[in-house]
């Protein structure tokens, strides 16, 4: 079959490979070089070898015992954008409405922007939508970042990027009840359960971790057998989180994070105010910290073990909450693939997006 062009007609190697080209295969050798054969009629085209048998893409020859492969052009696809997506899908997707993430993101923009982590650059808009996504779902990096219009190594580099610019902001999105605050969150937390002086529910929560790769992994696992963080977290009467603990590793009990956590300094200041948390048994009954009876005699001890448990059970549907707008915090999101600093700083990031959301 003659093959008619326009094209230069140039000169060849003394060896080239002939046939079908693998764009992801592997590099020619030197042995598969010589083994080539050499067409009897080729026309160049740029940089397309057009033979009788095939159409293959030469390769850059600087000496017969060198061979590169043809580079692939760059592509870009195509990225989120904000303004293109219904409230509706925002609020799916992202758990946070159109308002919030352009806020979310004008308050992050200096951090992010601050040194470009890529020649092109990507947007704060996109970095912030693409960790929302992840968080959101719980899939693996590789979903969320196809979805994104990023690579997976870009993703991963803009997962630790987001997530440090959110954690300096801690203090303005988890923010404990303030001396003016309390008569409003007695009201709040009086109408549930009818306890008065009640400023927070506390307890803690299991988040599901690959077990990490040195001697201590056995301090991770807990008493239901998988290895975890154990996080606590006080909550108020609608769902605010307003402490967070996530440092403990799972097989740690309830009562020792609860001996080394910032919590105990706080009551102790809030003491004289005459107010209290309310814990399940596994906390010891403190000054500031109700606990419910063992084993009630009474029928006022009854009473109030009812009581107890309808205020108490606002942290348990925090927990549900949190877990079910963050599915990357859920069993079954699967567990994080993370060392235990990186999950902490997930589980905080979750809680702050979770305030912004209510």
């Amino acid at each position: 079959m003659a093959v008619t062009s326009t094209a230069v007609r140039t000169s060849l190697p003394a060896y080239i490979a002939i046939g079908s080209w693998d764009p992801q295969g592997p590099m020619l050798t030197n042995a598969a070089l010589r083994r080539g054969l050499r067409p009897p009629t080729t026309t160049v085209y740029n940089a397309i070898a057009v033979t009788p048998h095939s159409i293959v893409p030469l390769y850059r020859h600087r000496s017969l015992g060198h061979v590169r492969r043809w580079r692939h052009p760059m592509v870009y696809r195509p990225l989120v954008d904000l303004l293109t997506m219904g409230e509706r899908h925002l609020i799916i997707t992202y758990r946070l409405d159109r308002a919030t993430i352009q806020e979310l993101c004008t308050q992050l923009e200096p951090d992010l922007m601050s040194a470009i982590c890529h020649p092109t650059g990507i947007p704060s808009q996109v970095q912030v939508l693409s960790v929302l996504h992840f968080l959101a779902s719980g899939s693996f990096q590789t979903t969320v970042a196809m979805a994104s219009g990023m690579s997976q190594l870009m993703f991963s580099n803009v997962l630790s990027r987001v997530l440090s610019a959110l954690l300096k902001h801690m203090q303005s999105y988890i923010v404990f009840p303030q001396v003016e605050d309390l008569p409003t969150t007695k009201g709040d937390f009086y109408a549930l359960g009818h306890i008065p002086n009640i400023i927070g529910a506390i307890d803690g929560t299991h988040v599901a971790l690959v077990p990490p790769p040195h001697r201590s992994e056995q301090v991770y696992r807990n008493r239901k057998s998988y290895h975890s963080m154990n996080v606590q977290m006080v909550c108020l009467a609608d769902q605010y989180i307003s402490h967070v603990n996530a440092k403990f590793p799972g097989s740690v009990h309830d009562a020792y994070i609860l001996r080394n956590s910032s919590i105990l300094y706080v009551m102790s200041q809030l003491q004289r105010h005459c107010v209290w948390l309310l814990g399940d048994s596994g906390y010891p009954n403190l000054s500031w910290l109700l606990t419910p009876v063992r084993n009630p005699r009474t029928r006022a001890e009854e009473r109030y073990n009812e009581a107890h448990g309808r205020t108490r059970r606002v942290i348990e549907r925090t927990f549900g909450l949190l877990k079910a707008r963050f599915r990357c915090l859920h069993m079954t999101g699967g567990s994080l693939f993370y060392f235990p600093k990186k999950v902490c700083q997930i589980i905080v990031a979750c809680c702050m997006l979770h305030n912004l959301a209510l």
